[in-house]
Parts: structure tokens; C-alpha cells; sequence
């Protein structure tokens, strides 16, 4: 185990293309970017992570690990999203979901040099043309939803924006140059999909940040294969029948019922262990209806 971590030559991009050939999409693809990060001792672990959407879960895909606490920067995103590109092509990405830290010029900017759409949360103090978008929110009137603003300008390209404020009244502004403006919201709902996953990886599931790892390359050769074995917990996931709730959503998750079952089959040595491994064969995971956690 421990020659492994140190020496085994496994890389990400590797374990991507697998990724993506287990699983198969006829349309252009949904990509979500974020960040993780956890503390052992003083120690910062720190993870830009792209997530690839496949039938409504997050799966991890190429992760960057950065060499400090708190935020990326430009040129390690525009790394990450070039590692994607190697992978497949700017016309396989449907759009790329991000918060309000992916921000910026350079960024927006690199993005659309790399023919990546886009549907991001901006900041309150964000230009929109020559106003602030806390300027065109001060414009909403009582009793209206929001504002739809089509065709303005954010960090140098035209995009479509949605300004409104959350339950909690905080500003929520959507901008994006991928679909129709009325669009944007419900879309960029599907951002939180890697919050679930961040939650599956962490402390609901593997208990990534209890491992005490925290050289460069062990962690980065455990992400690999978290990432295998999350992809084989979901194409397990979406073979189970599963109760809904009161309010319409899954009772548990995919990833932690494909988890359990394959604890279950290697644990009992299950018959039916031979047909979770044949799930790993492209043939069977052709399906494309949305599960979702």
C-alpha cells in the first residue's frame, strides 16, 4: 500500500478518460468547478475539482491540488480546463457551472478563447455595461421577482443575466452566455450537485479528510482512486430501485446505495458480485435517464 501512494504511476487524466468512457453521453456534457479543503494539524489540503454531470449526479473528473489554503487562481483553472480539452472537445461542453469565486477577466475571458460556455454567480459589485449589478438590483421594484437583463456585457463578453435576491435577501445574480436568459436559474441549480458530492467524498461517505494524507502526490493518487470507485458506486446506484420521500426525492443517495451493495456483495461473496464488476463494460451503462441523488 505504501509503494503505491509513492511510486505507482496513476494520473489523473487517465482515470478521467475512463470516467468518461463509463460514461457515455450522445449530448454535450454538464461540467461543475469547484473547491474543497480540510485541515490536518496545521497542514492545508486544499482541491480544485472539475465534475462531469451524468444522469443528474456529480462525478469527479480532473482535480488540481493547490499549494496553499483559500482560493485558485486563473492560471491553475485554465490548466485544469486545458487537462479537459485534452479529453474531449470545447464542442462536448455544454456549459460550465461555477460560484462566485470563479470570477474575473482573464477568466471569462481564457474560457471564451477556449470555446467553454459558461453559467457563473457573480459578486453584487460586478460590472454589468457601466452599472454595478447592486445598481440594477436597486432598480427592482416592490413585488417583482427579479430582473432579466439579455445581452450585457460581463467581464468582456455578452452574456444573459438574472438578478434577484434569495430568501434570505441575498443578492443572487446569474450570468451565463449558454441558453436563454429566463433559463439561467433554474439551470445554475445544478451547481449544488457537487455540494453532494463534496458530501459523499467527505464526511456522509469515504471520509476523505480522515485519511491524514497530505503529501502532493498521496493525495492526488487517492483521488484517483475515489474517483473509480465513486463512478462504480453510481453505475451500481442506478441499477437499485429506491423510495422517494414525501416531497418526491430519492430516501438515499445513488453513490450510497451503490456503496452499500457493493459492500454487501464482497462481503458475502454475493453471486451477484460478477454483475456489479460487468458494470464496469461500457455495454451496460448506455442508459441516459437522470436519476439524480
Amino acid at each position: 500500500m505504501e509503494r503505491f501512494f509513492d511510486r505507482h504511476p496513476l494520473q489523473p487524466a487517465d482515470v478521467a478518460r475512463v470516467v468518461l468512457t463509463l460514461l457515455p453521453s450522445a449530448h454535450p456534457r454538464e461540467f461543475i468547478l469547484d473547491r474543497t479543503n480540510w485541515k490536518y494539524g496545521q497542514t492545508d489540503v486544499n482541491v480544485l475539482l472539475l465534475a462531469v454531470i451524468w444522469r443528474g449526479v456529480a462525478i469527479p473528473l480532473l482535480y488540481e491540488l493547490l499549494p496553499h489554503g483559500g482560493g485558485s487562481n486563473t492560471e491553475i483553472r485554465h490548466t485544469l480546463m486545458d487537462d479537459a480539452l485534452c479529453l474531449l472537445s470545447a464542442a462536448d461542453i455544454r456549459v460550465l457551472y461555477a460560484d462566485r469565486e470563479f470570477i474575473g477577466y482573464d477568466w471569462i475571458q481564457g474560457l471564451a478563447h477556449r470555446g467553454i460556455p459558461i453559467c457563473v454567480r457573480l459578486r453584487s459589485d460586478t460590472l454589468l455595461d457601466d452599472w454595478t449589478a447592486q445598481d440594477w438590483l436597486s432598480r427592482l421594484q416592490t413585488g417583482t421577482a427579479g430582473l432579466l437583463v439579455e445581452d450585457t456585457v460581463v467581464y468582456g463578453q455578452p452574456m444573459n443575466v438574472v438578478l434577484t435576491y434569495t430568501q434570505d435577501g441575498e443578492a443572487l445574480i446569474i450570468a451565463s452566455n449558454a441558453g436563454t436568459v429566463t433559463t439561467n436559474q433554474s439551470r445554475y441549480r445544478r451547481r449544488f450537485l457537487i455540494e453532494c458530492l463534496f458530501r459523499a467524498l467527505k464526511s456522509k461517505g469515504f471520509q476523505l479528510e480522515g485519511t491524514h494524507m497530505t503529501l502532493h502526490d498521496h493525495v492526488e493518487r487517492l483521488l484517483c482512486l475515489l474517483t473509480l470507485t465513486y463512478t462504480w458506486c453510481v453505475l451500481v446506484g442506478v441499477t437499485l430501485e429506491c423510495p422517494k420521500k414525501a416531497h418526491g426525492r430519492r430516501a438515499w443517495s445513488v453513490v450510497k446505495m451503490g456503496l452499500r451493495e457493493l459492500v454487501r456483495s464482497f462481503s458475502r461473496e454475493s453471486v451477484r458480485l460478477c454483475g456489479l464488476i460487468d458494470l464496469l463494460m461500457v455495454s451496460h451503462t448506455t442508459s441516459p435517464e437522470t436519476v439524480g441523488y
